[in-house]
């Protein structure tokens, strides 16, 4: 049996958390702009949805671009900017045909028009689909999402649509991004990093985590079997 035929014959994280990290050191590494590792960066993700599909997984999450990301330099985030709408027309058709949702997790309004319009046309097209629920993190940061869920809650309560003994960890989970999906079974980050940057904080309280070396551009489908499978081999506990 190879690899992909043991993935498959175990069980498959229904919610996958990615946090796509190591573009730019990619590219630095083959003395390529920082622009080519975001283009390469760009082909993962689409061969990453489309696993996902052939896979079953039910809710995939990306983090694609944080509320810190704004710092970078203009040029690179306009062109980050730009390979999102690009990946938008190129994909919307096969994402559309095979059932998948697509979602925005963060602060539509900070994106530029032209970027805003795509990926509200995309989550507009695709709100109906129900074999892939895609959920994309751009300008997203788990805490300002954390803060704004406390002031959704209070201004319910103020209006009287809450009572304080409602307010409970299941609860809460309705004011977030994430409030119509279950949370991350398995969290992958590539490019050696050990840490969350910010990214659902709150969702991945009991999430199985998987940290590789291997740099986003390079993380193709065997590397995401990989991962599945060392998920497989786990027995969560839920903190017993």
């Amino acid at each position: 049996m190879d690899l992909e035929e043991k993935v498959r014959a175990g069980i498959i994280p229904e919610h996958l958390a990615v946090i796509m990290d190591g573009n730019r050191r990619w590219a630095k590494s083959k003395n390529l702009p920082a622009r080519d590792g975001h283009k390469e960066g760009a082909m993962r993700v689409i061969d990453l949805v489309r696993n996902a599909v052939e896979l079953g997984i039910k809710y995939l999450s990306i983090y694609a671009f944080s509320t810190e990301n704004w710092r970078r330099d203009k040029k690179e985030v306009d062109y980050l900017m730009s390979l999102l709408v690009e990946f938008v027309a190129k994909e919307l058709d096969y994402m559309h045909e095979n059932g998948v949702k697509i979602t925005l997790m963060g602060n539509i309004e900070d994106l530029p028009q032209k970027t805003k319009s795509e990926v509200k046309r995309s989550i507009e097209l695709t709100k109906n689909n129900k074999k892939l629920h895609l959920n994309i993190a751009l300008s997203y940061g788990s805490r300002d999402e954390i803060v704004n869920a406390v002031k959704k809650i209070i201004d319910d309560y103020e209006n009287n649509k809450i009572n304080i003994d409602e307010i409970d960890e299941e609860n809460f989970k309705n004011y977030l991004f994430t409030h119509d999906m279950p949370d991350p079974d398995l969290l992958i980050r590539t490019s050696g990093e050990i840490r969350l940057s910010n990214f659902l904080l709150y969702q991945l309280a009991y999430s199985e985590f998987y940290f590789t070396d291997v740099l986003w551009p390079d993380f193709k489908k065997d590397e995401l079997l990989k991962a599945v499978e060392s998920f497989q081999d786990r027995k969560r506990r839920y903190g017993n």
